[in-house]
């Protein structure tokens, strides 16, 4: 399968797609194309928490505030996936999670050498400002087309030419919070279409508390909305494993008055 994920809403996506039908009968997948507007790092976070959760496929992002400049395009391999996309970080937290998902799975270490990224060119593309069409939407339809036949990735790239992996890439890691004692000094990473304030507050640190200070107002620590009366603030462990800022049928966003990037001081 190809996996498309982007911020263009729509109707922009419907052009990668039937540029990649044109060349491959790849089964296509949507993640999302509600990704926040030029948002790299929001992209590469729910990448990173989405892709693991995929089979062996080839990824489409498309979240490029720099297309048409000098920035490169690339596709890495990370484990038994193909991500392609521009060389702006967005796909480096995923690719870390894949490959080290694959490394777990062959008990060969930690994964943090699984991955190779290889700068794809784009010299013939038809639009400098959609790149998402004239350059990635052909490179994974190559990709996917080299696969070999039983499914495994060794070949995944041949499609794309000469080709060769590179040390020279715009990396991305996301920010880990200060621990400090029972202060910990943390960042929300995004906000859900819920208005759930993610955060990047590991989740054990909610354990076996009833109740935490989150920038000097006390809210429950909870395993459940359900556990506290509806519009009540709380604080909860996601699905990703992260400290979230929510309200119970509200909004943790306006609540707790917090945006992706502001800061936040849990003290437990």
């Amino acid at each position: 399968m190809i996996t498309l994920s982007s911020d263009f809403g729509s109707p922009y996506p419907a052009a990668m797609k039937g540029v990649v039908l044109q060349r491959t009968d790849a089964r296509l997948v949507d993640v999302s194309h509600e990704f926040p507007r030029q948002d790299v790092r929001a992209a590469a976070f729910w990448l990173r928490e989405i892709l693991p959760y995929f089979p062996p496929a080839t990824h489409l992002v498309v979240v490029d505030p720099g297309v048409g400049t000098d920035r490169a395009a690339v596709a890495v391999e990370a484990g038994e996936h193909v991500l392609v996309g521009p060389d702006n970080g967005v796909l480096l937290p995923a690719a870390r999670a894949l490959a080290t998902q694959a490394d777990a799975e062959a008990a060969a270490g930690d994964g943090t050498d699984a991955f190779a990224v290889h700068d794809i060119g784009y010299e013939d593309a038809e639009s400098s400002t959609f790149h998402g069409r004239d350059v990635f939407a052909p490179a994974a339809a190559a990709v996917h087309d080299s696969w070999v036949d039983d499914g495994t990735v060794p070949n995944a790239v041949d499609g794309l030419g000469d080709v060769a992996p590179t040390d020279e890439f715009v990396d991305l890691e996301l920010p880990e919070p200060k621990i400090e004692g029972d202060t910990i000094r943390g960042e929300v990473l995004v906000v859900d279409d819920f208005g759930n304030a993610i955060t990047n507050v590991p989740g054990y640190v909610l354990e076996g508390l009833d109740e935490v200070r989150v920038d000097g107002q006390s809210v429950p620590a909870v395993e459940t909305f359900a556990e506290v009366p509806e519009g009540q603030w709380l604080a909860t462990v996601g699905s990703h494993g992260n400290v979230e800022l929510d309200v119970n049928r509200g909004r943790g966003d306006d609540a707790f008055g917090v945006k992706a990037s502001d800061s936040v001081r849990i003290e437990l």
